[in-house]
C-alpha cells in the first residue's frame, strides 16, 4: 500500500486574532522544528542541573527565532506594532504546536501564551482520548495477595 501525500494535513496554518486582526501563522519550517526541540531540551538539561554546549544556547538569536517560528505573520505584526507580550505569546504558542501538536497549542493561545497556565483537557476531551488512555499498571511492590483458600463446607453432625 502507497503512502498517501499528507501536506494539507501537516500544514494548516494556526489563525491567531490579536487587536481586532487575524494573523495567519503557517507552519514552521522543519529547520525551525529541530532548532526548537534542541532548545527546549538543552532548558531542560540545564533546569535540572545539567550542562548545555553554549553555541546552542549562543545561536538562539531570539529574533531570529520568532521570525522562524511565526514565518510570514511576523513581519505583519512587527508592521501592525504589535506588543511584545502578544508577539512572545504567538511564539510560544508556535513552540507549543511544534513540540506537541495545534490542539495543544490553541490551549497555549487560549491561556495567553503561557503553557503554565494551561487548563487541564475538559472533560469530554479526558474521554475522547485527550488525556493519557494508557491503563494503569497494578501495584509495582513485587508482592500479590494470595487467594484465600476455599471455605470448607459444615458438616452435619452426626447421629
Amino acid at each position: 500500500m502507497a503512502c498517501e501525500a499528507i501536506d494539507e494535513l501537516l500544514n494548516e496554518p494556526l489563525v491567531l486574532p490579536i487587536g481586532g486582526r487575524r494573523y495567519t501563522v503557517p507552519a514552521p519550517s522543519a529547520d525551525a522544528g529541530i532548532r526548537v526541540q534542541a532548545l527546549m531540551r538543552a532548558a531542560a538539561v540545564v533546569a535540572n542541573g545539567g550542562d548545555v554546549d553554549a553555541e546552542l544556547l549562543g545561536n538562539a538569536d531570539e529574533e531570529a527565532l520568532y521570525r522562524d517560528l511565526l514565518g510570514t505573520a511576523y513581519d505583519s505584526m512587527r508592521a501592525d506594532k504589535v506588543s511584545f507580550p502578544a508577539l512572545k505569546a504567538a511564539a510560544q504558542t508556535v513552540i507549543a504546536w511544534i513540540m506537541h501538536d495545534k490542539q495543544t497549542a490553541e490551549r497555549v493561545w487560549a491561556a495567553g501564551g503561557d503553557p503554565n497556565r494551561l487548563t487541564p483537557p475538559n472533560r469530554a476531551e479526558r474521554r475522547s482520548g485527550g488525556a493519557n488512555t494508557t491503563p494503569h499498571q497494578g501495584s509495582s511492590s513485587g508482592t500479590s495477595t494470595r487467594p484465600a483458600p476455599p471455605r470448607a463446607k459444615r458438616r452435619a453432625p452426626r447421629r
